[in-house]
């Protein structure tokens, strides 16, 4: 009888082989040379002057993003910050704990549809019965009765329902692991661009705390001057008014510094108590000189987010062979085998065997139309994947297009605020002299000293987008992930390593 049973089971197992509904394949990528309308340049404008990222830029089409890009800025501390950051991210965390929900889902479904289901039940019970039970006149009688058996159940998937249900959560165990590739973009990419805003930050409060102290000594010369009836006490208070207005333009910049920093803190998974952030100097970070730009045609295989949606495409796909399946027969194997006997002694004699064995079959006659609306269902969901899917790619080559031309005109800016800054400087000293000696009025000073101001603050803030411009650019071509040792891709791995010891 175990023969019999386990040839059925073999047999079952070899007819589950067809499986209805369509067959998933990866969508082709969009055809198109170059990310942007008109041809990119080869390398963008450089900056007058020495000031870290003023440098030309290279476009280099077709060489891929390194695994660690962050690691082209040269920058140590923004290393440690990283990496701080990916051991302690909880966002991270909850990425490759819902990866792991998603392995081992599909691990719970395999194990229930394509093994059969094999159990030990063991019964032991103390009986007593009186003799009226059976129309008899006889007194009570009390036994003991064991019972040993070994059910076995199995569906036979004939028509491979049960592995479109499997193919499905395979695709949202992928779907889970870009969202985990995505996540660990989304970190770097903002430790990065949040690091560049604080030394941005800094240097622009630097920067205005050092006119302050050129406006204090300005308004010191007008209330000399104006001492000696050289001005009047209006120059005196425009000067103080001007002193004042930049004075009051600090503490936005620090208050905006204090919370890049929090920021920053917590997405090194710290509390902005317990990390002391270092202070950043855009001087002392490079900005990368050779630009990798990825082919076109491999950007839908880099980008996080189009493979996360692939994936959810494939799995609305499983459905409409799932809701097909459903509309077809289901046949379901089931057999028992076991002892059953009034003592132990005995237990296992030829005369105490039991077995079964038996076939279902379900097929569906009438249900009011809800399989095959479930299936126009499954069919609706996939085409609504598919739209989506698509919507995900364009937005994927217009942030490459946008991160490229934001690399070419931003440089364009940084140039043309350093003239201008470099110009307002000039203009300011030269200005300054000729107060000094009355060959211009005090208006025309504090027009000087206001046009250098905005200058020098627009010249930091144009030196700051260019980092972050080539940051947006990384990420926007996908991250490098695929050029990641496979250890160091496997976070979840290392976590895991460390919660056990």
């Amino acid at each position: 009888m175990k023969t019999r049973i386990s040839v059925l089971l073999l047999l079952s197992i070899s007819l589950s082989a067809c499986m209805v509904g369509p067959n998933f394949h990866s969508p082709r990528a969009p055809q198109t040379t170059r990310y942007t309308e008109t041809k990119m340049p080869k390398k963008t404008v450089s900056t007058a002057g020495i000031i870290q990222g003023g440098k030309p830029q290279y476009f280099v089409n077709g060489k891929d993003i390194p695994g660690e890009w962050w690691k082209l800025f040269h920058s140590r501390q923004l290393n440690v910050l990283i990496q701080r950051g990916l051991n302690n991210s909880p966002n991270l965390a909850a990425a490759e704990a819902a990866l792991r929900v998603a392995q081992e889902t599909l691990n719970a479904q395999i194990g229930t549809s394509l093994y059969p289901q094999v159990n030990l039940q063991v019964n032991a019970q103390r009986n007593r019965t009186a003799g009226a039970s059976f129309g008899g006149g006889s007194g009570s009688n009390i036994f003991n009765l064991y019972n040993v058996s070994i059910p076995v159940t199995y569906t036979l998937d004939l028509f491979g329902g049960l592995h479109r249900q499997i193919e499905g959560l395979q695709a949202q165990v992928v779907y889970q692991n870009f969202q985990l590739e995505a996540a660990y973009l989304t970190l770097t990419s903002n430790i990065v661009t949040t690091a560049i805003t604080i030394a941005s930050l800094e240097e622009q409060i630097e920067s205005t705390r050092e006119l302050v102290k050129i406006q204090r000594n300005q308004l010191r010369i007008v209330k000399g001057q104006f001492n000696l009836g050289g001005a009047s006490q209006a120059n005196v208070l425009s000067q103080e008014a001007q002193l004042a207005q930049t004075e009051a333009s600090l503490p936005p910049l620090e208050q905006n510094l204090s919370v890049s920093r929090h920021a920053l803190a917590v997405l090194v998974g710290s509390l902005p108590s317990e990390i002391i952030i270092p202070s950043f100097d855009l001087d002392k970070i490079v900005l990368p000189e050779h630009l990798p730009v990825s082919l076109p045609s491999s950007l839908v295989r880099q980008r996080p987010d189009v493979r996360s949606a692939e994936a959810l495409l494939h799995a609305a796909m499983t459905q409409i062979g799932v809701a097909t399946a459903n509309m077809l027969p289901q046949i379901t194997l089931s057999g028992n085998y076991g002892w059953v006997n009034t003592s132990t002694g005995t237990f296992f004699n030829a005369n105490n065997t039991i077995w079964n064995f038996g076939v279902g079959v379900l097929q569906p006659v009438f249900n009011g139309g809800a399989l095959r609306a479930q299936r126009r269902e499954a069919i609706a969901a996939y085409q609504q994947s598919a739209a989506q899917y698509k919507q995900t790619v364009l937005q994927a080559f217009q942030n490459v297009a946008d991160a490229l031309r934001a690399v070419q005109h931003d440089a364009e800016t940084l140039k043309a605020q350093r003239n201008s800054e470099m110009a307002a400087r000039r203009s300011m000293f030269l200005t300054e002299e000729q107060y000094k000696l009355g060959g211009v009025n005090y208006v025309t000073l504090l027009t000087a000293n206001q046009q250098y101001r905005l200058a020098l603050v627009n010249r930091i803030q144009a030196q700051a987008t260019r980092y972050n411009d080539t940051v947006a650019l990384f990420a926007a071509l996908g991250g490098g992930w695929w050029n990641r040792d496979k250890m160091t891709r496997c976070v979840c791995c290392v976590n895991a390593k460390k919660s056990k010891a």
